[in-house]
């Protein structure tokens, strides 16, 4: 038997306060999203179909490889897209995420890396990070990724 002194309510209030307590312990720790929508460039909703077995598309048959595809309603103004190994693809806008789009926003290829005109940024085709991110204390944001699956001989793009 549990003797209290005061009050024999105190077991049956600190019971209910309990679940009240772990739930204010939970909002607080919890990490709230920090990161932040690219202001310059709008999500589009598409639907693109790679046949590996083109010629066109051939160099994405090798690791490392990438190639531009520049459909209309394919992204904003087209696609990277990079065999990065092991049967996994990445797709990249190929506008500059740094900067609204204009006449020299479309990102050009370069082996594995994607460079802007307007101002010489690069990125890299592997993970999209931007590889001279300078250090004026501005925010800079990486390549917008789509989602690229493998099905057969045929990759999907999709956003």
């Amino acid at each position: 038997m549990l003797i209290f002194a005061g009050n024999s309510k105190m077991p049956m209030v600190r019971n209910r306060l309990i679940p009240i307590f772990l739930l204010a312990l939970t909002l607080v720790c919890c990490d709230s999203d920090t990161t932040q929508r690219n202001p310059y460039l709008q999500e589009v909703g598409f639907r693109f179909e790679v046949n590996l077995n083109l010629p066109l598309y051939s160099p994405l048959t090798t690791t490392g490889n990438a190639v531009y595809i520049g459909n209309t309603g394919v992204g904003i103004r087209g696609v990277f897209v990079m065999n990065t190994g092991f049967d996994l693809f990445r797709a990249f806008e190929a506008t500059c995420p740094n900067h609204p789009p204009n006449a020299c926003s479309t990102l050009s290829l370069d082996g594995q890396v994607a460079r802007c005109g307007c101002e010489d940024f690069e990125y890299s085709l592997f993970t999209g990070q931007q590889l001279n991110r300078p250090d004026d204390g501005n925010r800079y944001f990486d390549m917008l990724e789509y989602r690229a699956s493998r099905s057969g001989s045929s990759l999907i793009i999709t956003n």
